[in-house]
């Protein structure tokens, strides 16, 4: 790829509208591997092909995931710099530091009862359903998926929720790349007071386990690894959710019966990851020398991110398609692969469930090309998701 090369930019609100037309446009134009712009003047390589991004996952010695190089050459006031910057925790790291933190984090995570845990979810939808249900219409976005994932997250770490509203403030804008130096000072103070609350009063939750793991995590490091359970646990959490939801009032494979059980809502599920999966554009790696990927040479401590979205509908794949959707890449690859997808899994299956139940006859209010998709280019997001219901 010549440095003379147009990039193509992901935060601006065309590529948000119909990312997949773009996807197969930079296909056309540049293959595999793809020049873009994640911010005004900040390249990276967008990985576009399922085969390259497989072998990009599993390849953490040329391919490691610690942004520090890179990270001396961005301005402090870059918009991306607080979603990418090096953090000691699982996702930002690498070698023996991420073994490290990784293990806690699993550790924390597997002590969850599941069973509870759903009961918790179905109790949060239920309050939430009573609070609009006799209005006719709600955002599901704002008035049911949002507020269902904070809650639960709340839950599991075992976070107040004066503390958890912090949190979630600090995360949007990080997400979103607006003001995002500002999200991230008050994220830093948020997760500060939840560590120095939990060392006080520990609990049966995920901050009071990570902070009793044998890793020895310090106040720092306990911040960062919470950041990390926060930015997979909501963000991403709402857009699957929402975007699934979506996906059975508008497609005719799911809508024809929308309460059928559980098979119908985990193959919505599956879809939405295969398709449209709620980080589109993730993976960040930092190859520290010059690689080469079939023929196509990455520049050392620049970003190569991987289009979770675009790799899994590459078309190079024909007949060789994995089989089934969960061959999919949402939920990442390799070594840096979210530790906490059955969670997520089990959470979303259970949201919509109970909405699909509650409210059987909903619809979506207007029509599906008029929403509006946030821009920005990480996540795959709603602005809202109208409905309108029969009242009861």
């Amino acid at each position: 790829m010549s440095t003379s090369t147009r990039r193509i930019p992901l935060y601006e609100p065309d590529f948000a509208r119909n990312p997949h037309v773009a996807y197969q446009r930079m296909r056309e134009q540049f293959g595999p591997l793809v020049p873009v712009e994640l911010a005004p003047g900040m390249p990276a390589t967008l990985v576009v092909g399922y085969e390259e991004a497989r072998r990009i996952l599993g390849d953490p010695q040329r391919f490691p995931a610690d942004p520090r190089r890179w990270q001396a050459s961005v301005p402090d006031m870059c918009p991306i710099l607080p979603m990418m910057m090096w953090r000691p925790n699982a996702l930002r790291s690498a070698g023996a530091e991420h073994a490290r933190y990784r293990a806690a984090n699993t550790a924390a995570l597997g002590a969850v009862d599941q069973h509870a845990l759903r009961a918790h979810v179905e109790l949060v939808a239920e309050q939430k359903i009573d609070a609009f249900k006799a209005s006719g219409k709600a955002d599901l976005l704002s008035q049911y998926a949002w507020p269902l994932a904070f809650q639960t997250l709340s839950y599991l770490l075992g976070c107040p929720d004066e503390v958890g509203y912090r949190i979630s403030d600090g995360m949007a804008k990080i997400f979103d790349g607006v003001n995002a130096s500002i999200g991230n000072q008050i994220l830093a103070q948020a997760v500060a007071d939840l560590v120095a609350l939990r060392r006080r009063h520990p609990g049966d939750d995920v901050t009071s386990r990570l902070l009793t793991h044998v890793a020895r995590l310090d106040d720092s490091e306990m911040g960062h690894q919470l950041i990390t359970l926060h930015g997979a646990g909501i963000e991403p959490l709402v857009n699957l959710i929402t975007n699934t939801l979506l996906e059975m009032l508008t497609n005719s494979d799911f809508s024809g019966d929308l309460h059928s059980g559980d098979a119908s809502v985990r193959e919505a599920l599956d879809t939405v990851l295969y398709r449209d999966p709620p980080l589109a554009n993730f993976g960040m790696s930092y190859p520290p020398r010059p690689v080469d990927i079939g023929g196509f040479l990455l520049p050392p401590d620049k970003p190569v991110v991987i289009s979770y979205a675009a790799c899994n509908n590459d078309p190079a794949l024909g007949a060789h398609r994995p089989l089934g959707n969960r061959a999919h890449l949402a939920w990442g690859a390799g070594p840096h692969s979210c530790p906490a997808s059955s969670h997520a899994y089990l959470i979303a299956e259970a949201a919509i469930l109970h909405i699909l139940d509650a409210l059987p006859e909903m619809d979506l209010d207007g029509r599906r090309e008029d929403l509006v998709w946030r821009p920005g280019p990480f996540h795959r997001s709603l602005a809202a998701l109208p409905v309108t219901f029969p009242l009861s």
